[in-house]
C-alpha cells in the first residue's frame, strides 16, 4: 500500500493541470482514488490547507498594495472593480461590493485611510486592523471623472519628483511585493523601469475644475501635491478656496457679484464656533452648497483665508465688511486685525463713518478713539462728507460731549447741514418744520447760550429751526441781568466745568502803541491744561475805531501754528481791552512753551506796562493754572514781559 503513494505528488500535479478544480477537493478525490490511509489524506489535507492560507494572504497583500495605488489614481478605476475575484476579496474584508452613488459634484475627493500600521508590499501580511476602520467602498475612494476613466500616463519626460514615495525602486521589489502586472493593469516588461525613471501623472476631465477657484495652474498634477508642502500652514493654505477635498460650497453674496467658493467643513469648524455648530451641531445641516446673500465675496474669502493661513488681506474697501463677516462667524481675532487697521487709519476725514460702524458692531475702543478724534479735530470732522451721513443717535452722543472744540455757532451750522440731509434721505421737502421734526432732541443739545449775541442774531434767530418764545428768551438771557432760564444747556464745552476765565498780566495801561505789520508776540507756559479761546487786545486812542487782526498760537518748540483766525474788532476809544477769539479752542498742554501771536492793522492804540512774570488763578472746577510769561525772540513789535499789547488771555480749565 505504500508503494501505491509513492506517485501520488507527481500524479497529483498530472491530474491538477488537466483538470483545474478546487484544490481542496481535488485533494480530497486524489485521496478517496488511490484509497489512502486516514492520516495520509489528514497530511495532505493540512498540506493544502496551509498552501490555501498561503495564497490568500498573497492575494490580501496584493489587494493592500493596490489600495493606496486605487486612492491616488495610479490604477485605472474599472480595472480595479471589475475583477470579481477582488470583488469577493473586498467582501470578505468587509467592504461593501455594491456600486456607490454617483457624485453630485466630480470633483476630486479622495478619503484618508485610517490606520495603525503601514502596508509593504514586501512583506506577505496584512493588518486587519487597519483595514477595520475603512468602511466606503473602494471606488468612493477614487478620483471621480465626469465623463471618462482617470488614464495611467507613463511619460519619459514626466518630472521625478511625481514618483510616489512608496513607489517600487525597482523591478525586483516589484517582484518581491507580489504584484504581478495583469493585476496592476500595467502590461509590458518596461513599467518597472519606467515607474522609476519617470514617475506617474493622472490626468482627468475634473482636474481643471480642481484648482480653477484658487489660483492655481488648471494643467499643473494634483498628484501627490502633499509633498512639495514643508508646513502644515503651507498644506492648509494650498486648500484654501480650492475644490481639491472640499465638501461644501458656500453661494455668497447677491446678484451679479455672486461666487461659489469651496471650502472644508473641517477647517471651518477648528476655526469658527459657528460653522462648528453649523456643521456638527445639533442642527448641522446637510446641505452640499449653503447661501449667504448677506456676506460681500471679498469680505468671505478674508475671512477664510485667515482661517486657512492666518494670513490678513484687508483694505480700505472691505475692511467694514470683512468686520462685520468676522463678528459674524465668531473670529475675534480677525476681528482684532480689522479694527487695528481702522485704529492706524483713523483721520478726522472718516471719524464720523467710523464711529456709526464702530456703534453699529459693538466695538467701544474703536468708538472711544472716534470720538477722541473728533474731540481734536471737530471743525475738519464736521466738514467731512461722512458727517451728514451719520444716525440720529450718534448726532445726540456728539452734541452731548462737553469736549468738541468748535465755536457753538459753527456746531449749529453743521446740525443744520445734517437735518437737510436727512430730510433727503427721507424724501421729505427741506423746510424748518421737517428739520426741527427730523432733529427732535438734537435741536435742544446745541448749546445756544454759549455764542456771541453777534452769532446768534445772524444764524440760530433767523434759522426759523427755533420758536419765537425761544429766539425771544435767547435774547434776553444775552442782553439782560439776572439771565433768564431758556431751555438749553449753559456748561461750556472743551473740558470746561464753568465759566471762561481771562488771565491778565499788565497792572498798569499807558498810551500809543503804534503798528507797521509786525506782530505782537509773547510767550506762556501752564501748569496743566486749558483751552485758549481767544485774547483781549488793546484798542484806539483816537476814539471809535476798526482794526484788522490775525490771531495765532504757536508752539514754540515746533512752530506749529496750532490755532488761528482772521477778524476784526470795534473799539469806542476806551482803555477797556476787547475780546477777539478764535475759530474754535486751542488745546494747551501743560509745561510746554507756547507763543501767543496778533497782528494788527489800524491806528495808535494803547498797551500795558508793568508786566508780571507770573500770574495764578483759581479755577471754579478746583485748584490753580499758572501762567508764567517770557520774551518771545526775534521781530515782536515791542512786545515783552514789561510792556505792550496782548494784556489777556481768555481760557476754559
Amino acid at each position: 500500500m505504500n508503494s501505491l503513494f509513492l506517485p501520488f505528488s507527481s500524479t497529483q500535479e498530472t491530474i491538477r493541470s488537466l483538470f483545474p478544480l478546487p484544490a481542496l477537493l481535488l485533494s480530497f478525490l486524489l485521496a478517496l482514488l488511490f484509497s489512502s490511509p486516514p492520516n495520509e489524506f489528514n497530511n495532505i489535507l493540512h498540506v493544502e490547507t496551509k498552501r490555501h492560507q498561503s495564497k490568500q494572504r498573497c492575494k490580501e497583500t496584493q489587494l493592500l498594495s493596490m489600495l493606496p495605488s486605487a486612492i491616488s489614481g495610479a490604477l485605472e478605476p474599472t480595472r480595479f472593480l471589475n475583477d470579481p475575484k477582488l470583488q469577493a476579496k473586498l467582501l470578505v474584508l468587509g467592504f461593501d461590493s455594491s456600486p456607490p452613488p454617483p457624485p453630485q459634484h466630480p470633483t476630486f475627493r479622495p478619503q484618508t485611510l485610517s490606520s495603525d500600521k503601514t502596508f509593504c508590499p514586501s512583506h506577505h501580511t496584512c493588518s486587519h486592523q487597519a483595514l477595520g476602520n475603512i468602511t466606503t467602498h473602494p471606488s468612493a475612494l477614487l478620483p471621480e471623472p465626469p465623463s471618462q476613466q482617470a488614464k495611467l500616463i507613463l511619460s519619459q519626460d514626466a518630472p521625478q519628483n511625481m514618483l510616489p514615495s512608496n513607489a517600487p525602486s525597482n523591478q525586483n521589489h516589484l517582484h518581491s511585493s507580489g504584484l504581478d502586472r495583469d493585476v496592476l493593469g500595467l502590461a509590458g516588461s518596461g513599467y518597472s523601469h519606467s515607474l522609476r525613471r519617470q514617475g506617474v501623472t493622472q490626468l482627468t476631465s475634473s482636474s481643471q475644475s480642481c484648482v480653477s477657484s484658487s489660483g492655481h495652474n488648471p494643467n499643473s498634477p494634483v498628484y501627490n501635491w502633499q509633498a512639495t508642502k514643508t508646513t502644515v500652514k503651507e498644506r492648509f493654505a494650498f486648500l484654501f478656496n480650492n475644490e481639491i477635498l472640499c465638501d461644501v460650497h458656500f453661494i455668497v453674496g447677491r446678484d451679479v457679484q455672486q461666487q461659489r467658493i469651496p471650502a472644508h467643513k473641517f477647517v471651518l469648524s477648528v476655526g469658527s464656533a459657528v460653522f462648528d455648530a453649523m456643521f456638527n451641531g445639533t442642527l448641522a445641516t446637510k446641505a452640499e452648497e449653503i447661501e449667504l446673500p448677506d456676506v460681500e465675496p471679498a469680505a468671505f474669502l478674508a475671512l477664510l483665508r485667515f482661517l486657512y493661513s492666518d494670513e490678513v488681506h484687508i483694505g480700505p474697501e472691505t475692511v467694514m465688511t470683512t468686520l462685520y463677516t468676522a463678528k459674524k462667524y465668531a473670529v475675534p481675532a480677525l476681528e482684532k486685525h480689522c479694527v487695528d487697521f481702522l485704529k492706524s487709519n483713523l483721520g478726522s476725514d472718516n471719524a464720523f463713518m467710523l464711529l456709526t460702524q464702530a456703534r453699529l458692531f459693538d466695538e467701544p475702543q474703536l468708538a472711544a478713539l472716534c470720538l477722541e478724534m473728533i474731540d481734536k479735530n471737530t471743525a475738519e470732522a464736521l466738514s467731512a462728507d461722512g458727517f451728514t451721513d451719520i444716525d440720529l443717535d450718534t448726532l445726540n452722543a456728539v452734541l452731548e460731549r462737553d469736549t468738541l472744540r468748535i465755536r457753538e455757532a459753527k456746531l449749529f451750522q453743521a446740525v443744520v447741514r445734517w437735518s437737510e440731509a436727512e430730510c433727503s434721505r427721507q424724501q421729505l421737502t427741506v423746510s424748518p418744520e421737517n428739520q426741527r421734526s427730523l432733529l427732535g432732541r438734537a435741536l435742544s443739545l446745541v448749546r445756544f447760550p454759549l455764542m456771541s449775541v453777534e452769532e446768534f442774531a445772524v444764524g440760530a434767530a433767523q434759522s426759523r429751526l427755533l420758536s419765537d418764545r425761544e429766539v425771544v428768551s435767547l435774547f434776553l438771557y444775552f442782553t439782560v441781568n439776572p439771565k433768564p432760564s431758556v431751555g438749553f444747556l449753559e456748561v461750556p464745552r472743551c473740558c470746561m466745568t464753568g465759566k471762561e476765565q481771562t488771565v491778565n498780566r499788565f497792572q498798569q495801561i499807558e498810551s500809543r502803541w503804534g503798528y507797521s505789520g509786525t506782530s505782537d508776540r509773547i510767550r506762556f507756559i501752564v501748569d496743566r491744561r486749558i483751552f485758549v479761546v481767544g485774547f483781549g487786545l488793546y484798542g484806539s486812542i483816537h476814539g471809535p475805531t476798526e482794526y484788522e487782526v490775525t490771531l495765532q498760537v504757536i508752539h514754540t518748540a515746533t512752530g506749529k501754528v496750532c490755532g488761528s483766525n482772521n477778524t476784526g474788532f470795534s473799539c469806542d476809544g476806551s482803555n477797556f481791552t476787547f475780546r477777539v477769539m478764535f475759530k474754535e479752542p486751542v488745546e494747551i498742554m501743560p509745561n510746554t512753551s507756547y507763543t501767543a501771536s496778533t497782528t494788527l492793522k489800524g491806528p495808535d492804540s494803547h498797551y500795558g506796562t508793568k508786566g508780571l512774570r507770573k500770574v495764578t488763578l483759581d479755577c471754579p472746577s478746583g485748584g490753580k493754572v499758572m501762567f508764567q510769561f517770557s520774551y518771545a525772540a526775534g521781530n515782536n513789535n515791542g512786545t515783552s514781559v514789561e510792556d505792550g499789547q496782548i494784556p489777556e488771555i481768555i481760557f476754559y480749565t
